[in-house]
């Protein structure tokens, strides 16, 4: 392979990559005298070098070694200031989008450090590969782009890929069939990685890109009338290409995740397992709210569902949500079988030591290194809620003096995301069901209508984007789910009474 800045006819200067066999799609001319090694005849300065539609032959590759030899070192230079420049500029553009289009995306400086280190470590790996023996097209642009999309945004990751795809093709000497390649391969990994939530599937859509690349170089050959060997040996090129960014993806996602502090779905799936230290935990000390938690994340995912937030994300962090209760398990209705706890406290501590299962919640996930989404739902769950048994229980036994209502409230803050609200409402409607006498349809339907109003009333979703239109389709899963828990039974003759 032969990297070099050749005059065209036009005289312009331009970067292209020659290999043997090559068919030359533009008539190329001698920048400069020179002579080549061992031969006894000198190129003149814009002496024909190679015919629009000729075949690069062994002699051409020669004068083509000699013109990468005698190319002045300030060209590069030049040219690699201006590389720099350009991705310099599609940063800055990138930048300016997320600030406009994405502003809930980018938090602080971490996920545009996540998003830079990306791009420049794709841009190092393109330049590597351009450099050394291995064909260009082995560039594994797919590999940005679904690491992007696993770790960041969707969309974002498809206008990256593009300024990426251009960066691309430039490096690889104006080649725009690179650049196309690389749009191919980045945009149909993003799609192909969309909702993943095993690592196989990473694999999956690692032959997926291949196979598309594969597409994509048979129809350029065809288009550029190559014969079959080529093309296909560019198609297969391609395919290797694919899978090749799918095992980089794999390998360097958890580095990223870590060093980020990011979460995607397969961490979540991996989390979300029942044998965690935690949860194992919770199911000998607190069953009670061990089987709660468990409800509760089923009505937290059905509910992220049908208003389309992160549902794997909000089933997780609801198995996790009360494991402040582990501490004092016994001071919690669920898991109590016979004297409550709280009979013989003042009404003002036992809203203590409810209330306080949150900040035990949070130190406990941070002890154990749960990702800071996960951390913040179990910090919001309540929200800034009324500890209204407690309340109530002080308000009837200090009749002569004053109760602040703010003395038995939870800390907050209130739920900042989808997620959140949807595990707070979720917890909140499954702890009121328990309390139903006679759990037929109406009677659930009213009650979940009465917890989530009850709830917007108090202000605990006004820092969240629920819409009044995902509150009724969030009631209305609800209501489903638990009807389908509290359905009633036949109830079957005794053995008994059959018999005789």
């Amino acid at each position: 392979m032969i990297l070099v800045a050749v005059a065209e006819w036009d005289t312009s200067l331009f970067k292209t990559e020659f290999h043997e066999g090559d068919i030359v799609l533009k008539s190329i001319y001698a920048p400069f005298d020179f002579k080549i090694k061992g031969d006894i005849v000198e190129v003149k300065k814009n002496e024909l070098i190679l015919n629009k539609g000729e075949r690069v032959s062994k002699d051409h590759m020669a004068k083509l070694e000699a013109i990468e030899q005698r190319e002045p070192y300030p060209l590069k230079v030049v040219a690699f200031f201006g590389i720099a420049l350009i991705v310099v500029l599609f940063m800055l553009l990138l930048v300016i989008y997320i600030e406009f289009y994405e502003p809930d995306l980018i938090v602080g400086n971490k996920e545009l450090m996540l998003l830079a280190s990306i791009c420049i470590l794709m841009t190092i790996a393109a330049k590597f590969i351009v450099i050394s023996p291995w064909p260009s097209n082995l560039i594994p642009a797919s590999a940005a782009s679904m690491l992007i999309a696993l770790l960041l945004n969707n969309r974002l990751a498809i206008i990256t890929t593009c300024f990426l795809s251009i960066i691309i093709g430039m490096i690889s000497g104006g080649r725009l069939d690179i650049a196309a390649a690389s749009v191919v391969g980045g945009m149909v990994g993003i799609f192909a990685v969309r909702d993943a939530r095993r690592r196989s599937q990473l694999i999956t859509a690692g032959f997926v890109v291949g196979l598309a690349n594969m597409a994509y170089f048979i129809g350029i050959g065809l288009i550029n009338s190559l014969d079959f060997h080529t093309y296909m040996t560019e198609a297969f090129i391609g395919l290797a290409n694919g899978v090749m960014s799918a095992i980089i993806v794999t390998g360097v996602l958890p580095i990223f995740e870590i060093a980020s502090k990011t979460i995607t779905n397969i961490s979540l799936l991996e989390i979300a397992d029942l044998n965690h230290p935690i949860l194992k935990e919770m199911v000998i000390k607190a069953p009670g709210t061990y089987h709660h938690s468990l409800v509760v994340g089923n009505l937290a995912e059905a509910a992220c569902e049908t208003i389309g937030a992160n549902a794997l994300l909000a089933r997780v962090s609801a198995y996790f949500h009360d494991i402040g209760k582990i501490e004092k398990a016994e001071y919690f209705s669920e898991n109590q079988t016979g004297e409550s706890m709280h009979d013989k406290l003042s009404p003002t501590m036992s809203s203590l030591i409810i209330t306080n299962h949150v900040k035990n919640g949070v130190e406990l996930a941070e002890r154990y290194g749960l990702n800071k989404k996960i951390v913040d739902i179990i910090r919001q769950h309540h929200g800034t809620g009324l500890v209204f048994y407690f309340f109530k229980r002080a308000l009837e036994k200090t009749e002569d003096e004053e109760v602040f209502e703010d003395g038995f409230r939870y800390p907050g803050p209130k739920p900042q995301t989808k997620e959140a609200a949807c595990v707070l409402l979720a917890d909140s409607v499954e702890a009121a069901s328990r309390m139903l006498d006679d759990p037929t349809p109406s009677s659930i339907q009213g009650l979940v209508k009465k917890v989530i109003n009850n709830k917007f009333i108090d202000a605990q979703l006004d820092e969240c984007e629920l819409t009044l239109k995902d509150l009724e389709r969030i009631a209305e899963v609800f209501t489903h789910i638990l009807t389908g828990i509290y359905h009633s039974r036949v109830e079957y003759p005794d053995d008994t009474k059959m018999k005789t």
